[in-house]
């Protein structure tokens, strides 16, 4: 799949078991899990603005109230965008984490507006300081900065446009956000506010407001030292508009499971900043593994030029929770163009022993743009109970509902489907599987982008 900054087909940009609407699935719980972990902050420091104020009057009240939430909501925007594994099961996969991190960031926007709206006045009621002052004008500042902030991070690509804001200016928008919240914690600290208030709001604010501060802390200045490691280029290839990229690590290997990603840069080459890629092999015993990258971007377009073998690169990984492992005994596997990435991962991981029936559908556009298929028919010799098919478009026409139901060996309403590629393959198929009422009983699948 395609890197973050890029447009959206590359890079797989983490993994997830989503169940499509309608359809049962095991990771629904973990999602709500996710969900009401961030929820239930924003929702308890918003009812205690509005307690701990009201006395105070009604605009008064909600002002906190909202200033309050949007508190925590950044705070925890900060805090998932530091990658925290131990929360990653709770939200189904680093991607829909990100989704979440997104819209946290997305409601702090709004909240901050409201804010505004209701800016709280305690004029007549409070005992002002010249530290108070400073940290309202503080606020202030810090309330625009990251108004702007947002709203680059928000419509990177511009609505209706074919414009879209340059990746350094996005990732520089998304570093800078700690300083600003640094400032919206000094002004929560410092603000003046009456005398003999319940502090309880007081203290959950500072708590989230300390803990926003050292995720960021920790994602800009320790995590980079602490999470990468250091791998050598051993071979560069080039198929088309695909670079295969083998690379050995040069200490301590790096333990993945099929299906995982990682964030890979490359200083060395003029490529300091980290994209994710499938891991598009399994573990190996000497650690080496294998990414296949499309150009789609600036920076996969530079890297097969700018790549040699014998370069260091950096990888911090591995992420997701993309794994077969844990589905049923029939399994349909369905890949678009470099979506097959995960699945050459999983079809190099089948051994002899394997007991689930499985068949891969690979669509491309030509025959000659299908790569991986060595690992493909390698699997195919250990495990008669792995098939696949390679679709090309051009030559074959779509790939509909019928040809699925006539290309796989057991009834397609009994199987799960595994989907990685274009919303829009995932989409048809399941209709046209639909409309023959062969739906899957299971679809899992992942986001080409967090946002």
């Amino acid at each position: 799949m395609s890197d973050v900054a890029e447009r959206a087909s590359n890079t797989r940009l983490a993994s997830n078991l989503r169940s499509i609407p309608g359809v049962p699935a095991a990771s629904s719980a973990l999602n709500v899990t996710g969900l009401l972990m961030v929820g239930l902050p924003c929702i308890l420091a918003g009812v205690l603005g509005f307690v701990t104020y009201a006395p105070y009057g009604f605009d008064v009240a909600i002002g906190i109230a909202v200033g309050a939430a949007a508190v925590v909501a950044m705070s925890q925007t900060l805090i998932l965008a530091a990658r925290p594994r131990l929360l990653e099961p709770a939200f189904g996969g680093l991607d829909r984490m990100y989704r979440v991190h997104k819209w946290l960031g997305i409601s702090a926007l709004v909240l901050m507006i409201l804010h505004d709206q209701f800016e709280p006045d305690f004029e007549r009621t409070v005992r002002e300081t010249g530290l108070g002052d400073f940290a309202s004008d503080a606020g202030e500042f810090a309330f625009n900065a990251l108004l702007a902030l947002i709203a680059i991070s928000w419509f990177r690509r511009l609505p209706f446009v074919r414009l879209e804001i340059p990746y350094p200016l996005w990732r520089f928008s998304h570093r800078f956000m700690g300083v600003l919240f640094a400032i919206v914690v000094f002004h929560q600290f410092f603000v003046d506010l009456p005398t003999g208030v319940d502090p309880s709001l007081s203290v959950l604010l500072n708590l989230f407001g300390i803990a926003g501060l050292i995720s960021w802390v920790h994602t800009e200045f320790i995590a980079p030292h602490l999470r990468r490691r250091a791998f050598t280029v051993s071979r560069v290839s080039r198929q088309g508009e695909i670079t295969a990229l083998t690379l050995t690590p040069k200490g301590r290997a790096m333990r993945w499971r099929p299906g995982q990603f990682a964030f890979v840069r490359a200083p060395e080459a003029g490529l300091s900043e980290p994209h994710p890629f499938t891991i598009a092999s399994a573990a190996r015993p000497d650690g080496t593994l294998t990414l296949y990258i499309r150009a789609l971007g600036g920076w996969t377009r530079r890297l097969p030029d700018a790549l040699r073998a014998g370069m260091s690169v950096q990888v911090e990984g591995p992420y997701g929770r993309f794994n077969f492992r844990k589905g049923g005994t029939r399994q349909i596997w369905l890949a678009g163009g470099i979506g097959i990435t995960p699945f050459l991962a999983w079809a190099e991981s089948l051994a002899e022993t394997e007991r689930r029936e499985i068949h891969l559908l690979y669509c491309v556009r030509t025959p000659e743009d299908a790569i991986g298929l060595e690992i493909l028919q390698a699997a195919v010799g250990r495990n008669p109970r792995f098939s696949y098919e390679v679709v090309a478009t051009a030559r074959d026409g779509r790939l509909t509902g019928d040809h699925v139901i006539g290309s796989v060996r057991f009834p397609v309403g009994e199987a799960e489907l595994w989907f990685c590629g274009p919303k829009g393959l995932k989409d048809g198929i399941l209709k046209d599987l639909k409309t023959r009422g062969q739906t899957p009983r299971r679809v899992r699948f992942e986001h080409f982008e967090f946002a």
